[in-house]
């Protein structure tokens, strides 16, 4: 659902999510419309904790697995991933949403409901904010499609499936069986 202005005419700004409900809804806004959605079902929010503990086992001192906390790169666009890595140190600033100079790698679930959003909209705007790299797991096909940022806009740097083990040097060294994660 997305609502184009918010009360008292205007667009939503990340100023403005402060004054939201806490609704079991995840709020986000892209240039200014505020997109509502449900919050992860269970088997989305068993993918995503799988997929943090397996990171939080391998990511070295000084980066953060997290969850929960937005990446904003303008004041009226707003996205919150299902995972992020992050240098530890951009907590310390505080703040609404973490800066996307400060996050190394975005992860989104992809959602029956809301899959235009991911494979789409945000991967467009996580591009052009600079984030380096963007998984989107998708569930039904029990696959890893790994983007890596270049000149703007992600490439596809690898399809994995259930089967498969991903070895990498970032955003840390790491190696993940697919799998796992399901």
């Amino acid at each position: 659902m997305t609502s184009p202005a918010r009360p008292g005419g205007g667009g939503w700004t990340v100023d403005d999510l402060q004054d939201l409900p806490e609704d079991g809804q995840d709020y986000e806004i892209f240039d200014g419309s505020l997109l509502v959605s449900p919050h992860a079902d269970v088997f989305r929010g068993a993918i995503a904790n799988r997929l943090r503990r397996l990171l939080d086992r391998q990511a070295p001192p000084g980066l953060l697995v997290g969850q929960d906390i937005g990446v904003s790169a303008k004041r009226s666009s707003y996205f919150v991933p299902d995972l992020f890595v992050a240098r530890e140190d951009a907590l310390d600033r505080g703040g609404p949403a973490l800066a996307p100079a400060d996050v190394l790698l975005v992860v989104e679930v992809v959602s029956p409901g809301n899959a235009g959003r991911d494979l789409v909209l945000k991967r467009h705007e996580y591009g052009v904010a600079g984030i380096p790299r963007y998984w989107l797991v998708e569930p039904r096909k029990q696959s890893l499609t790994v983007l890596e940022q270049v000149g703007g806009a992600y490439r596809e740097a690898a399809v994995l499936t259930a089967t498969d083990v991903l070895q990498s040097d970032e955003p840390f060294p790491l190696v993940l069986p697919v799998g796992d994660i399901f």
